[in-house]
């Protein structure tokens, strides 16, 4: 009688553990987030470049004057502001930006864009941006995407050992800015 119980409890016992766990497995049809937090980074010399951003995509949607609106500061990604941070000091322009975390921000338009770095980052969208915290203004002229670009996406360009590009792409507009790590 023991070895027919014994059997019993062996075949039963993982049918028991797998009615546990089934509660535990992603749904099949559970969705991925739209705007995904990501990031890029790269190694520009000794400097670590990173940016943090939530990637939109365009799901047929107008994004240009339509999803983002010209002329208003735009957190230039989805949810929490994007941010950069550089590990050692830049020069943007003419501009010597110390090392450290930024907010990015932009102001798009369909012939210019302005780019900011703030020294506020940790915001929800550009609700808490304050241009009396501006570290650099630039503008620049966006460039056109010879194909679509669905999902926003940063690119940290390495150009040599002391300089860098950040690129913005997202459907068929671009912007970036060259930075150079100040030499010590």
């Amino acid at each position: 009688m023991k070895p027919i119980f014994f059997v019993l409890f062996l075949i039963v016992s993982p049918l028991a553990l797998v009615a546990q766990h089934e509660h535990h497995q992603p749904a099949a049809n559970s969705a991925s987030p739209k705007s995904p937090r990501t990031s890029a980074m790269a190694m520009v010399g000794k400097n670590h470049v990173h940016i943090d951003y939530g990637s939109p995509s365009v799901r047929g949607r107008t994004i240009w004057n339509g999803l983002v609106a010209y002329n208003q500061v735009w957190a230039t990604g989805a949810h929490k502001a994007t941010w950069i941070e550089f590990s050692e000091d830049v020069r943007i322009d003419t501009n010597i930006v110390p090392k450290g975390r930024y907010g990015f921000f932009t102001i798009p338009d369909k012939e210019e864009w302005t780019l900011i770095l703030s020294k506020e980052w940790d915001m929800h969208l550009a609700d808490g941006y304050d241009v009396s915290k501006d570290v650099i203004r630039l503008n620049v002229k966006p460039t056109t995407n010879p194909v679509l670009v669905e999902s926003l996406t940063y690119e940290v360009i390495n150009v040599n050992n002391t300089k860098g590009t950040i690129r913005m792409s997202w459907e068929h507009r671009a912007v970036s800015f060259d930075f150079e790590t100040v030499q010590r």
